[in-house]
């Protein structure tokens, strides 16, 4: 019995999932990041929040823009910009972003990042998810005082 229920609840729950991924869908995602990891020796952990807006051009291939601001624990602020992309692997939740972004990190250093990110999409309706995800800022002028390694937890809303 608890396996025919399991396989309608899963059958349920991914025949709904893939109205999200859909052609003219568009996206706002909120996210807290940080737990930052990098090749810097004075950077500490950090925290920040990320607003991002996109839209489903073809279903599973979304394009977006995206708009950040982090705190380090030494009262050290960055602002981010970019556009990237992002490719939903089969509708299952699963997603991989690739962009391009630019830094200013206070007080005189602007960089330039490559910005690969894996993450995962758990719905809690129809419109809204959970997204979990690991991201790498590349940096392409400074690689050893650019590039980090981080961890957020986002909020998607799906129109």
């Amino acid at each position: 019995m608890k396996k025919i229920f399991f396989a309608l609840l899963f059958a349920v729950v991914s025949m709904s999932a893939s109205a999200q991924f859909e052609r003219y869908t568009s996206y706002l995602n909120t996210s807290l990041t940080g737990l930052n990891l990098s090749y810097s020796k004075d950077q500490k952990v950090t925290f920040g929040l990320q607003a991002t807006g996109g839209y489903f051009f073809e279903d599973a291939w979304m394009v977006y823009g995206r708009f950040g601001y982090e705190h380090q624990y030494k009262s050290i602020d960055n602002v981010k910009m970019g556009v990237g992309a992002r490719y939903y692997i089969v509708q299952n939740g699963l997603y991989l972003n690739m962009g391009l972004q630019y830094e200013h990190r206070e007080p005189k250093f602007n960089y330039v990042q490559l910005t690969p990110e894996v993450g995962y999409c758990f719905y809690l309706n129809h419109y809204v998810s959970i997204e979990p995800a690991v991201y790498y800022d590349l940096c392409l002028n400074k690689f050893s005082e650019g590039s980090t390694v981080g961890l957020k937890l986002g909020f998607g809303f799906y129109f």
